[in-house]
């Protein structure tokens, strides 16, 4: 990755945490899940409306870094119109590879992945 790029993928970063997609709770969802990183404080709610196997609505809800507020408004987009099985089937590398596998230490991965450990839970509940 070059230097430009990891400045295009810190914009994104930095555009999602000040304009979060899919930010706030929803109405009647089929499930809340939670997560917590005890190391850092961060904390996300995740909210999800299921029907006939795809996500149809996430919102979310965060207190925490640029990382786990951007990564988790990054999930919401991906995640509306998705199976609950192409989203059951994603990890690490998945969540890697939408920031363009910028580096990220085990303190700051563990961040990046609270949304999708949030969203998979919940998915497993239904």
């Amino acid at each position: 990755m070059t230097v430009d790029d990891l400045g295009l993928y810190q914009e994104l970063l930095l555009d999602h945490y000040k304009n979060p997609r899919h930010y706030g709770a929803l109405d009647n969802p089929t499930f809340i899940s939670e997560e917590y990183n005890p190391s850092c404080g961060d904390k996300i709610e995740l909210y999800a409306i299921i029907s006939d196997s795809i996500i149809r609505k996430i919102g979310f809800v965060s207190e925490g870094c640029i990382i786990s507020k951007s990564v988790a408004s990054i999930l919401a987009e991906k995640a509306v119109g998705t199976s609950v099985a192409q989203a059951l089937s994603w990890d690490k590398n998945t969540i890697l590879s939408w920031l363009n596998n910028i580096n990220l230490g085990p303190t700051r991965l563990r961040c990046a992945l609270m949304a999708l450990e949030a969203l998979q839970a919940g998915l497993k509940k239904c």
